[in-house]
């Protein structure tokens, strides 16, 4: 007295913390759909540079407190923006951070003397983006993307 067919085993219940997908052959689980790159932006993942534990200069630094002061002051001057500056310290005169030289960021360097910018960075390149764009769009006015 066997039956004739055997019932399928019901599916195990899916858990609640994460959805069951169907799952096609050749498509990557979404865990690694995930980390595509952005859609609205540049970025494609976390990966960065890490910064260094000590927060004293190093030894093979020869540059005092005063001589990086006085070159911020001087790039300052010539119209270089904060993150310029440090690119141009760090490129040209081999100063790796800062801050763990004079102990300020160079932002405060600038205000304590009166040479930091009336609009801070990351607002005026976003504010230049808009302008932008808005030309661009008064210019093509067609472009609804």
């Amino acid at each position: 007295s066997r039956p004739l067919f055997r019932r399928p085993a019901a599916p195990p219940p899916a858990s609640p913390s994460r959805p069951s997908f169907p799952r096609r052959p050749g498509r990557a689980p979404p865990s690694a759909r995930e980390a595509m790159g952005r859609m609205y932006g540049r970025g494609k993942g976390i990966s960065s540079s890490a910064l260094p534990y000590r927060r004293r200069p190093p030894t093979w630094l020869k540059m005092k407190t005063e001589d990086v002061c006085d070159h911020i002051c001087k790039l300052a001057k010539k119209g270089l923006t904060p993150s310029q500056i440090g690119v141009t310290l760090r490129d040209s005169f081999g100063v790796p951070q800062v801050r763990t030289v004079t102990g300020n960021k160079i932002l405060r360097i600038l205000k304590t003397n009166g040479l930091a910018p009336e609009l801070p960075e990351d607002l005026y390149y976003l504010i230049k983006k808009a302008v932008a764009i808005r030309k661009h769009l008064d210019k093509n006015r067609k472009d609804k993307d």
